[in-house]
């Protein structure tokens, strides 16, 4: 017997087998078709439904402007802010500057003397007045933030007043 020929019959050359994809037709498909019953919604249902979607507008209306009113009085209290910071900035320079200056006219001072005591009394004298002139300074600072702080929630709070009594 040879491999081309089993009992009789011949053997098909097994070179190129490609099966074949089943193609399906929609048209030929059996699925159900679906028709909508064609109804009337009754007036009362229609009102409510038009009433909703009236007052939904009128609520999104009203959300709208909230909105843009509590964008207003944030980008007001970020502008206070930031004029507030550069202020409080300058006047860190301020202070620095005077500082500064105080040392270098003590060090001009030390250049002059003769003796020793006259180092210790002007040593004493210059942190006597830095000393003053330090808690002048820190109350300024503090004038000052306080007062970035209130200008800078003055918008909010008079926003939220507002609100508060538009409520009410």
């Amino acid at each position: 017997m040879n491999d081309t020929t089993t009992k009789g019959k011949v053997k098909p050359a097994a070179a190129s087998f490609t099966p074949e994809t089943p193609k399906f037709d929609s048209a030929r498909s059996d699925t159900p078709k679906f028709e909508a019953p064609s109804f009337e919604v009754p007036a009362p249902f229609r009102e409510l439904a038009e009433k909703s979607i009236t007052q939904a507008k009128d609520n999104w209306e009203k959300v709208k402007a909230a909105t843009e009113e509590a964008t207003d009085l944030l980008e007001e209290s970020y502008s206070m802010a930031s004029k507030g910071a550069a202020d409080y900035g300058l006047k860190l320079i301020e202070i620095s500057r005077a500082n500064a200056n105080a040392v270098f006219d003590l060090a001009n001072q030390l250049m002059t003397v003769k003796s020793v005591s006259e180092i210790v009394e002007l040593s004493t004298a210059h942190a006597r007045k830095q000393f003053d002139a330090a808690t002048v300074q820190t109350k300024e600072l503090t004038a000052l933030a306080q007062k970035v702080a209130t200008d800078s929630a003055e918008p909010i709070k008079s926003g939220v007043t507002k609100v508060f009594s538009t409520a009410a």
